[in-house]
């Protein structure tokens, strides 16, 4: 197809053109679809302009058969027209998603499998080709539905930064120039220039979390908010700029309170070769933190030893670091094992536990009517005993007191509108709650019964008012 030089009258398609520099090797990873054609079109049209090299690249992922084969073919003829050089390669993606053969559980999911063999070929189409970037076709849409899976997923901040417009490697740089455009903004753009595209038959299919997302919940909530996308993209915005003020802020904290190896007598620490003698907090410094800054710093730590924390995971450690005593320790299935110490909370990889263990945490007792702060639950209580019928308990060093504490083995609770008490721990299974959650989870015990758990309604006692909130 020859290319006529943009005018004035030409269509255009919203470009974030200060991603781009005159004399950058490009490659656009096409795929044929109405987004990497739409993208390929319109910094072909301004190459010149734009001081560009351009050059075409089309992974061919090993599925849909003959349809993907059509889809290499249309990239290959596109590239001609516009005379630009053209990469291509094959790989197998269903058997890179195969399951595990020791365990049969799936690895990733084909989604997730295409994505990582995708970016790997990029890579290393960086290292072996005169390239300096490779530019992908993401947009506005694609941008609300990352953040919004994300969010469903229970990310922190860094996953609701969403799509970065620029990723950098060793190999060179990936640049989304479109994250501001959107798909109607496309499609008119090859309207205008009477330019067609693939569809790719997959991305109807429901079966998959993205298409779900697409075609079934973002309508559903633009009902409730048309502005639904544009918002969920400033919210990557704003989470991406975060996440970068607090990769400064981390620098400047760690090297005062995250501490390699152990102490020794006289003074210093026996750090050991890398991380092998496992890394200490002081636990004081720690305290005297803001909870956000706490869980980052958490987190940081076990991410040196290349484990990723869970809110769950991460609450129950920052419990035994702010509410622990020497010697509790903490095992979390990944490998990861924390030790509280009078001063520091130090952490290590072991063998990975079955289940997490977590030794005992403290036990918080006061008089009724009273309040109870209990920072190892991120948890606030206030009991009140109605006037009409005061508390009557056992006589004891507890009498008309009570305790919050950890669940045990062997509890029994009575749920409200049932018959027979319940042991705790069925009660948890019952609410699927699992892992690090079902290792730490409070109740209030009165009178050697327990009358208040965590996220359930209990018969309780008539005579008792129990408000709580947690603090986080």
């Amino acid at each position: 197809m020859p290319h006529r030089p943009k005018s004035k009258q030409d269509p255009t398609l919203p470009l974030d053109i200060s991603l781009l520099r005159p004399g950058l090797r490009l490659a656009v990873a096409l795929s044929g679809g109405a987004d990497s054609v739409a993208l390929l079109r319109a910094l072909a049209s301004r190459s010149s302009e734009l001081g560009l090299v351009l050059h075409v690249a089309h992974l061919h992922h090993g599925l849909r058969a003959a349809e993907a084969d059509s889809d290499l073919a249309f990239c290959r003829d596109l590239a001609a027209q516009l005379s630009l050089p053209f990469h291509e390669a094959r790989v197998d993606t269903a058997v890179s998603a195969q399951p595990d053969a020791s365990t049969g559980k799936p690895r990733e999911t084909i989604e997730e499998a295409a994505r990582r063999l995708r970016y790997s070929w990029l890579r290393q189409l960086l290292s072996k080709t005169p390239l300096d970037a490779i530019a992908t076709a993401h947009t506005l849409d694609d941008q609300a539905e990352t953040v919004l899976a994300k969010l469903l997923r229970g990310a922190w901040t860094a996953g609701l930064a969403g799509i970065s417009p620029l990723l950098s490697f060793p190999e060179g740089r990936i640049l989304r120039p479109l994250l501001a455009t959107t798909r109607g903004e496309i499609e008119a753009y090859l309207g205008a220039i009477q330019q067609d595209w693939r569809e790719d038959t997959s991305n109807r299919h429901l079966s998959f979390t993205r298409n779900r997302i697409r075609h079934e919940l973002l309508p559903l909530l633009e009902g409730w908010n048309p502005q639904l996308r544009r918002h969920l993209t400033q919210m990557a915005d704003l989470a991406r700029d975060e996440e970068a003020w607090w990769r400064a802020e981390l620098a400047r904290m760690v090297p005062q309170i995250l501490m390699p190896g152990r102490p020794v007598r006289g003074g210093g620490r026996a750090a050991g070769t890398g991380l092998a003698a496992g890394l200490a907090i002081d636990v004081v410094r720690l305290c005297a933190l803001a909870p956000a800054l706490q869980r980052r710093l958490l987190r940081h730590a076990a991410d040196q030893f290349g484990v990723g924390l869970d809110f769950a995971a991460t609450e129950a450690l920052r419990a035994l670091a702010l509410g622990g005593h020497a010697g509790h320790r903490l095992a979390f299935p990944n490998g990861l094992r924390a030790e509280r110490t009078a001063r520091e909370l130090r952490l290590d990889v072991g063998p990975a536990a079955a289940e997490p263990e977590l030794s005992p945490v403290p036990e918080y007792i006061t008089a009724i009517p009273g309040d109870i702060v209990a920072p190892a639950f991120g948890l606030r209580l206030h009991i009140e005993s109605l006037p009409a019928a005061p508390v009557t308990e056992p006589e004891g060093p507890i009498a008309g007191k009570a305790i919050l504490r950890n669940w045990k083995p062997g509890d029994r609770v009575k749920l409200r509108y049932s018959g027979a008490p319940r042991k705790v721990k069925e009660v948890l299974e019952r609410l699927r709650v699992t892992g690090i959650d079902r290792a730490l989870w409070p109740v209030l015990e009165v009178g050697g019964r327990i009358v208040w758990m965590r996220g359930v309604e209990l018969e309780g006692a008539p005579h008792l008012v129990i408000t709580a909130a947690f603090t986080g």
